[in-house]
């Protein structure tokens, strides 16, 4: 991975979903609402962060849930990443 975060910061990718409707059409992820779900890609080394110390809860390869607005959106090799701070994610899926 060429991202590296800082701090507190993860880098995640949203999970691609596809929906099929009970009638049988396919619904394409860019006609829904994003999904709040993504695959945690690189882990920032925590730390102190705001003179408070954070120890880091996810790590690489975690299917996580963040919040709605949450992040910043970047673009690197035609793939789009999102660098979330850790207290952003509000859970991991197991």
């Amino acid at each position: 991975m060429k991202i590296k975060p800082l701090a507190d910061r993860v880098v995640i990718k949203m999970l691609e979903s596809e929906e099929t409707t009970k009638s049988g059409i396919v619904l394409p992820s860019s006609a829904k609402e994003k999904p709040q779900m993504a695959e945690v890609l690189a882990v920032g080394p925590g730390g102190l962060v705001d003179g408070k110390e954070v120890k880091m809860e996810v790590k690489v390869g975690d299917k996580v849930i963040y919040s709605k607005y949450a992040g910043t959106e970047v673009k690197l090799d035609d793939e789009e990443y999102i660098i979330v701070r850790q207290s952003d994610i509000l859970a991991i899926v197991e």
